[in-house]
């Protein structure tokens, strides 16, 4: 087996760019599985393919020492586009594995897996854990909160419209949130296994106690920007109104689906303290106001702000 090789899916997007980094920094030699042409880069052997290519997915884990399953589908038009990318995608990755003798797998899933009957994201994610825990693989399973950070396109709208002096809230609730940095120095802590951490489901944050409530939330990312925000509530009915649309304006691209109001509008995503990471493995290290201050400065330098 080769020596500090790890096999990454979902290298080219927000977190595994962040993860390809961190794995740099730690003299970490990579695999990564891609689906367009990527430029050249030091320790990275990019694999060409998706999670339905069986072949590649065979030449992804070939020889490594872990596997670090970060690719999924976020916002899909239906059902059938979160089980394709979610769950028969896991899979894949899973059966590649076992055939390959990779020892380890560490899945990165949602916090909306533990309330699967919200939303067809959040039920897809938690089959896909099924089919992880199912298999011989040594496991670990992931359960981020909201990730934010540089790259990131999903938040960049709030940023955007924090700057006209208001954020739009769902109904009164709490979340956890956590950087996609500390999120990928995690998932590397995570590739050694061990009792602490093998068939064990986590689920990590900023280390806030109590998490954020949404107002609070949304003034960080006011104060990240520069601005003194007005919180807006919206009603759900409102939200699924929007979320219409949103569908009817942006087609499959729309950003505002009926599936992610439902998962919005749940009071509580707030991470679990019996779900905390072992502290002599990780502890996060990027206080989120900081964190959202750094993030608003890298959309400007960007362009995207």
């Amino acid at each position: 087996m080769a020596r500090h090789l790890v096999a990454i899916t979902g290298a080219t997007g927000f977190v595994g760019q962040a993860l390809l980094e961190r794995a740099g920094e730690a003299g970490l030699d990579v695999r990564a599985l891609t689906r367009r042409p990527q430029e050249r880069r030091e320790r990275v052997d990019w694999i060409a393919g998706d999670l339905a290519d069986s072949h590649a997915l065979g030449r992804l884990v070939e020889g490594a020492e872990a596997v670090i399953h970060v690719a999924g589908v976020v916002n899909a038009p239906d059902a059938a586009g979160f089980e394709e990318g979610n769950v028969a995608g896991t899979l894949n990755v899973v059966e590649a594995a076992v055939a390959a003798g990779v020892p380890r797998l560490v899945h990165v899933s949602s916090l909306s897996a533990r309330e699967p009957q919200l939303s067809d994201y959040g039920n897809s994610k938690l089959r896909a854990e099924k089919v992880v825990m199912a298999s011989p693989v040594d496991w670990t399973i992931v359960r981020p909160p909201a990730i934010y950070g540089p790259r990131d396109r999903e938040m960049l709208e709030l940023f955007k419209i924090a700057r006209r002096g208001f954020v739009p809230l769902p109904p009164k609730g709490r979340m956890s949130a956590i950087h996609v940095d500390d999120l990928a120095r995690l998932l590397l802590a995570l590739i050694s296994p061990g009792e602490d951490v093998s068939h064990r489901v986590f689920e990590p944050d900023d280390g806030r106690e109590g998490g954020w409530s949404h107002e609070s939330f949304a003034k960080a990312i006011g104060w990240a920007v520069g601005r003194r925000i007005s919180p807006l509530r919206m009603p759900a009915p409102v939200l699924r109104m929007a979320a219409h649309g949103d569908r009817l304006v942006r087609g499959a691209g729309a950003k505002l689906t009926a599936d992610r109001v439902e998962y919005m509008c749940h009071p509580d995503w707030v991470v679990t303290a019996d779900a905390a990471v072992p502290v002599q493995r990780w502890t996060p290290e990027i206080p989120t106001r900081d964190g959202l201050k750094k993030t608003a400065a890298w959309y400007r330098e960007a362009g995207w702000l």
